[in-house]
Formats: C-alpha cells, sequence, structure tokens
C-alpha cells in the first residue's frame, strides 16, 4: 500500500510512456516491498522545467530533462528493504523505459498504521479489516 508520488518535467513523456513508467514502478515495488499487486496508489505531478530543480548533492550525478523525483509514503520497511527497492527501481526502469539511473531520485517517508484510511472513514489496519504486518491470515 505505499503511495508513489513522481514529480516529473511536464511534457517529458508521452502518455503510454507514461504507463509504461508507473507499470514498471509498480512491478518493482510489488517485488521489493512483497505487497499484493492490487496495493496500486501513484499519483504523477507534472512541474514546468522552471518549476523542478533537482541537482545532485555534490555526488556529480548527470541529470537530463527526463529526471523523476519519486517520493514513497510506506509503513515501516526494513533497511535492506528500501535499499532493494532502489536497486530493483533503477533496474527495472532502466531495462522497461530506458530511465537512466542518474536520473532517479527517491525518498522513502515512513509513517505507521493509524496513518492510513482506505476509505469509508475508517483506519483498516487498526479496525482489523487489513492485516496488520507479520500477522498470520
Amino acid at each position: 500500500m505505499p503511495l508513489m508520488h513522481f514529480h516529473m518535467v511536464k511534457g517529458a513523456r508521452t502518455p503510454d510512456e507514461l504507463r509504461g513508467f508507473l507499470d514498471a514502478a509498480h512491478d518493482a515495488m510489488v517485488a521489493a516491498f512483497k505487497v499484493p499487486g492490487r496495493d496500486r496508489y501513484q499519483l504523477v505531478s507534472e512541474h514546468e522545467p522552471t518549476h523542478m530543480i533537482v541537482e545532485d548533492t555534490g555526488l556529480d550525478i548527470p541529470r537530463t530533462p527526463k529526471v523523476v523525483l519519486l517520493q514513497v509514503f510506506s509503513r515501516p520497511r526494513g533497511k535492506e528493504q528500501i535499499a532493494a527497492f532502489y536497486k530493483l527501481l533503477a533496474e527495472t526502469l532502466e531495462a522497461r523505459t530506458g530511465l537512466a539511473p542518474s536520473d532517479l531520485m527517491v525518498s522513502v517517508v515512513e509513517n505507521n498504521d493509524e496513518h492510513w484510511s482506505f476509505g469509508h472513514g475508517r483506519a483498516q489496519f487498526l479496525t482489523g479489516e487489513l492485516p496488520l504486518p507479520g500477522a498470520k491470515a
């Protein structure tokens, strides 16, 4: 159930390219975080080139107009799982969409069960409608 919010330069992708990009990112999320396939929550915000600056933090990482900044909001994941996601995401996006790994920046923001409501004004993890991590189904 991670929420993925992609920030991209406006006009850098066609609608078909964008759908392929979102599909590839979702597949990487499912594989790395072991979430169900229907746990898909994705947003895309497109910004004018003058309204999106993604530099390299002094790491000498080249950026192009295809740069993507991805914010992932998720329940806690282990360091190993997050590192595996970064690697798999970069590999999957490069293989399936041609996105250079240097054009991908990711930030994972962790939150807890009470911070999620999937509808009906209820916190489904707290009400038991959705299982808690590690709980037996």
